[in-house]
């Protein structure tokens, strides 16, 4: 099967465990009727096998409640933090143990012969998948072989997205100068023909921004591909942008810097020399559809206490 924009691998580490992120994946994308209807008798804890139930077995939390909190909203990382503290608190040996097992799932135990039917039924030949977590990677053209051994290099891109106004710049800079990352201004890869629309006071298409989406996925990607980590402050204002921007979730976060019309508009009223006028913001608020998956904090804090929050929910 295709890889499954927003899917990441099971191999995929969330703090310090596996298949877990792979597991709000699926909620999220089932929720938004994204998800192929092959993955869905995969969903929830149908059988005791199923990665999902064993993931939240391991935490402690039922999978109902985990869906629940989920499609509340909130960053991987922070719904983890919620399933510590309402099940089981695991230890770093007992989250080892648990990435070791998961991770060679199907390879000389009980579920050996289940992963040979589905080698046949998939219609593997030559190179095989040996695990479970395997056979998902390369079913989903993730690269064979790499998978065996393979871990989530962890975070390394952030998105600090939100409307005009809120602060992506300020705070996106600042954050990347604290991390020692590289920074991307997302603005400054507009083409001058979207930079004149927009200064003119007209709204971009999706047209408009197909091209200045691909140009900000690049400049990221080559980054990274060099070995640096990145903060990117952008819009990303749907959902179809994000997908653009993080088509695998495994290595990006969003944070959304969220303030209502009201208190946007003021700040705008004070900004100058920028191209995006108070004109402008009315639309972006009209085409925001604020992320499920983010980790949202108001713009009214101080850009130190937010770069603060940013670091404690990541980690960083």
């Amino acid at each position: 099967m295709p890889r499954v924009p927003g899917l990441r691998s099971p191999h995929a580490k969330v703090g310090r465990i596996i298949v877990f992120g792979r597991t709000l994946d699926k909620i999220r994308l089932n929720a938004k009727g994204s998800l192929p209807s092959a993955y869905t008798p995969y969903l929830g804890d149908p059988k005791p096998a199923m990665f999902d139930g064993r993931c939240c077995r391991f935490l402690g939390v039922p999978y109902e409640a985990l869906r629940a909190r989920t499609l509340e909203g909130g960053c991987d990382e922070e719904i983890l933090l919620w399933a510590q503290a309402r099940g089981a608190a695991r230890n770093d040996e007992e989250c080892l143990i648990w990435n070791r097992y998961m991770s060679k799932l199907g390879w000389r135990d009980d579920r050996s012969d289940a992963l040979s039917e589905s080698v046949v039924k998939y219609g593997f030949t030559g190179n095989r998948p040996e695990t479970i977590c395997e056979l998902l990677d390369m079913d989903e053209e993730r690269p064979a072989g790499a998978t065996r051994s393979w871990e989530s290099a962890g975070l390394t891109v952030i998105y600090v997205m939100g409307v005009a106004g809120c602060g992506k710049s300020t705070v996106g800079e600042a954050l990347a100068l604290a991390l020692g990352w590289e920074f991307v201004e997302a603005d400054a890869l507009h083409s001058a023909a979207n930079v004149a629309k927009m200064s003119s006071g007209v709204p971009l298409t999706d047209g408009d921004r197909a091209p200045w989406l691909a140009s900000v996925r690049a400049e990221v990607d080559l980054r990274v591909g060099r070995g640096a980590r990145v903060v990117v402050a952008c819009s990303a204002l749907r959902q179809s942008y994000r997908l653009v921007l993080a088509p695998d979730p495994a290595g990006a976060r969003f944070v959304h810097l969220r303030g209502s019309f009201g208190v946007i508009r003021e700040r705008l009223r004070g900004r100058k020399g920028h191209f995006m006028g108070e004109d402008m913001l009315r639309s972006q608020f009209e085409t925001l559809e604020e992320p499920v998956d983010a980790m949202a904090v108001d713009v009214s804090l101080e850009p130190s206490a937010i770069i603060a929050r940013i670091r404690e929910t990541f980690w960083l």
